[in-house]
């Protein structure tokens, strides 16, 4: 893939150039296979692979994800990209960023065509200075100085601007293709270049031939001899970008472009006019969907506006050709627009006949959270009861939930490993624990929204509380592990939160039943869509992008995936831990017993889990005992791999291989051994090298324990205890939605708690702030009340 990129708006056409006709499905012979694709590496700080660009021929692409696939793409600069603010010449920065990306596809094998404006802004650049230049000096030293920086510069012609800034612009473009060894040719056309026969083969030859040589067309309207815009139809001396706009989308067509991205000053196509309060940016427009846009001004220059855009790219998905609007002009986004356009990422407008069979992810979110609002203001009897429904579910529908499951695990073979198969694995026994820890969560959720905290009594008849509310909307993502749907969405329930839940596709069956049981539950109280399944083609990326939807992503998976979502999260808190390096210190002072037992469970019940024991950190004077022979034998019967730390390996004439890194999260039957030489050399080891999960000590000393509980920093420390209590369901907590190593909100295994905020509720009579002023008539008395019992039954 590409990096990241983002999109621009739009600029308008000319209704002259664009013919608006019935045009039939055009093959595209010119696809190459993937065997085609050269490997190129990467030179520019935009780091990419190189992607297999073949589809099914005459159609548009239905998905965003389908446009990593493109081979011949069009990218269409509108002047509000190409030229400056002032539109007197050219955004030299965002020119160099343009034609990076460009360098960087063309690269990878595809087939680059540029359409651009610009020519007049920097012929105007250039006819100023040369009109500056040609000022008598008698005249300019009689005028003054004062009067010289004040002299009218005459309204230059827009035309003699293109004919004075068409070599410059292109020696420009150029010179920058140059850096990345490629060669550009510029083609100029005229209407009649499209509506001549001859000069349209001509064309079309020409730009075929340029494309097979390896060469970057750069097309443009020749202003120098074009007919000259309406009256007031642009801002003086910018060029009229109707005609590249229209020049665009009949360019794609008639070259078979199997993309055109379109540049401008806007993000794309919005729902109302953008800037208004409602106007929401449209992610994908499907043919038909005009009748419900209300379309805004033209853009800062052109001629059009969006709506007049919309129709080119109508025009161009007729004749086959996908299309992308979008923003070139955004400093933040514009150095990756076109390659996240490429990679298939949420940006700009898509064009596309392929109407998805359900919600888009967007819907979904509104519904969760219309949903969780209602969820949120029934009975706690009333959720209880919808979470003890799923329960029942659970094992009343095991037959179906198991067959599900099987076609996942038939069609996993042989494509995930062996621990990814076993969290994948459903069993009528982890049915069965699930419907016990439903019904855990079930009674603890009596009590849990609007449950008053705190009570002060401000004044007279002025009282504060402090109750808990529901976060809002959870996104939870999870890999390989369905049990996990139905025990959040139990804790999403209780907790009367709106949940999206995004799973992987290699537990697709799974999910879907137990979604359907979930919803089934919740419509016994009329809050079915309070709980969503994603099963749209969204990029978890995409996803992490939903701030003005989502209010807190909790990751469920391996620690890329957890690192992944926390790099790509926007604006939006990750609940959870990025690796689970857990550690067991064995003191000086440990039990024979004990010790095998604590390291033989945490390690080798479920290695997978990231409550598994992964660095055993040994005391130095145990070493050459009994105690540690028994800990390496057990270790080698249940054929664990031990990696030596580099203390340890000094100990050793023939020892292990030694560890590569101290911070590992091995996942498997492997283990690092390290040996301390006191307590509170095993503390700083795992505050060094641990992750903050859970760490445990083994010992008989109890003030020695005591020590190590107290100043370990991390969520869990046991003491005696298998790292694998570090569990939800194992702490009482019904079930868990994840384990967080934040210092923020919740820490550890997050229940139901976790999923609660708190609101401020303030009762008065006509209390106004003035009353208590030093003048007033009334006085603080910020007293504590007594607080509710909370019910435990």
């Amino acid at each position: 893939m590409l990096s990241q990129v983002y999109c621009s708006g739009f600029q308008p056409f000319s209704h002259r150039l664009l013919p608006w006709v019935q045009s039939t499905a055009i093959s595209r012979s010119h696809r190459i296979q993937p065997s085609a694709v050269r490997h190129v590496r990467s030179w520019s700080n935009i780091p990419f692979i190189t992607v297999p660009l073949s589809r099914a021929h005459g159609k548009p692409f239905a998905h965003r994800s389908e446009l990593k696939h493109a081979k011949r793409i069009v990218v269409k600069l509108g002047s509000a990209v190409v030229t400056r603010g002032d539109e007197c010449g050219l955004a030299l920065g965002r020119l160099a960023s343009i034609v990076e990306q460009v360098s960087v596809l063309q690269n990878q094998g595809r087939e680059m065509m540029l359409v651009t404006s610009g020519a007049v802004a920097f012929g105007k650049q250039r006819l100023r200075h040369e009109i500056l230049l040609s000022q008598s000096v008698r005249q300019a030293l009689h005028s003054g100085q004062n009067q010289l920086k004040e002299m009218a510069i005459p309204v230059l012609e827009a035309r003699a601007c293109a004919a004075a800034g068409q070599s410059g612009l292109m020696a420009l473009y150029e010179a920058m293709f140059t850096q990345y060894s490629i060669c550009a040719a510029q083609i100029l056309v005229t209407n009649l270049d499209f509506h001549d026969e001859q000069k349209r083969r001509n064309l079309n030859g020409t730009l075929h031939e340029l494309l097979r040589m390896n060469i970057v067309p750069i097309v443009n309207t020749n202003d120098a001899v074009v007919p000259p815009a309406e009256p007031n139809s642009d801002l003086q001396g910018v060029i009229s970008v109707k005609d590249n706009d229209s020049l665009a989308a009949r360019l794609a067509v008639e070259m078979k472009t199997d993309l055109l991205i379109v540049l401008s000053d806007v993000e794309g196509l919005f729902d109302s006019p953008p800037g208004s309060d409602d106007a929401k940016l449209i992610d994908i427009f499907y043919p038909g969907d005009q009748q419900s846009v209300t379309f805004g001004t033209k853009s800062r220059v052109g001629m059009g506006g969006m709506e007049a855009k919309v129709k080119a790219a109508l025009w161009a998905l007729q004749g086959g050709t996908s299309v992308v609007i979008a923003n070139g002009t955004h400093p933040k986004v514009s150095g990756h627009v076109i390659t996240d356009i490429v990679e298939g990422k949420k940006v700009g407008t898509f064009f596309s006949e392929v109407k998805p069979a359900g919600p888009t992810v967007e819907q979904q979110g509104e519904m969760a959270r219309s949903g969780g609002r209602m969820l949120a203001t029934l009975e706690p009897e009333q959720r209880a009861e919808i979470i003890h429904h799923l329960a029942d579910l659970l094992t009343d529908q095991r037959d179906e939930i198991l067959l599900a499951n099987k076609k996942d695990l038939e069609e996993a073979e042989g494509r995930l490993a062996a621990p990814l198969l076993k969290r994948l694995s459903l069993s009528t026994s982890k049915l069965n624990s699930l419907a016990i820890g439903l019904r855990q969560i079930a009674a603890s959720s009596q009590d849990s929204v609007g449950r008053v905290l705190r009570r002060i009594r401000i004044a007279k008849n002025l009282e504060l509380e402090q109750v808990t509310v529901p976060i809002g909307v959870l996104l939870v993502i999870f890999e390989s592990r369905p049990d996990c749907l139905p025990q959040v969405a139990a804790l999403a329930i209780a907790s009367g939160n709106g949940l999206l839940l995004k799973g992987g596709k290699e537990a697709a069956h799974s999910n879907r039943i137990l979604h359907l049981l979930t919803q089934e539950a919740l419509s016994i109280h009329g809050v079915k869509e309070a709980v969503q399944l994603v099963n749209t083609r969204e990029e978890v990326e995409d996803l992490c992008r939903l701030d003005k939807i989502i209010d807190l992503i909790i990751p469920r998976g391996s620690s890329q995936l957890v690192r992944d979502i926390q790099k790509a999260a926007k604006g939006i808190p990750v609940m959870g831990h990025s690796e689970g390096i857990c550690h067991l210190y064995v003191d000086s002072e440990a039990s024979v017993d004990k010790v095998t037992r604590l390291v033989r469970d945490s390690k080798c019940e479920y290695p997978a889990a990231c409550n598994a024991l992964e660095t055993l950190l040994i005391h130095r004077d145990l070493l050459r005992t009994p105690l540690f022979d028994q800990i390496i034998d057990m270790l080698r019967v249940e054929q664990v791999k031990i990696h030596a730390g580099p203390k340890f390996a000094s100990y050793l004439t023939f020892s292990p291989s030694e560890v590569k890194s101290l911070r590992t999260e091995y996942g498997d039957l492997e283990l690092c051994i390290e040996v301390v030489d006191s307590v509170q050399e095993a503390i700083d080891h795992i505050h060094k090298y641990g992750s903050s999960h859970t760490d445990v000590i083994v010992t008989e000393n109890e003030k020695t324990a005591e020590f190590f509980l107290q100043h370990v920093d991390s969520a869990c420390v046991f003491w005696n205890a298998s790292t694998r209590f570090s569990d939800g369901y194992r702490f009482g907590l019904g079930a868990e939605v994840g384990i967080s190593t934040s210092r923020i909100h919740a820490r550890g295994p997050v229940g139901l708690e976790g999923l609660l905020t708190t609101k401020w509720l303030l009762r008065g009579q006509d209390h106004v702030v003035s009353d208590f002023s030093e003048h007033g008539s009334l006085k603080y008395l910020h007293e504590n009340l007594p607080v509710p019992q909370r019910n435990t039954n």
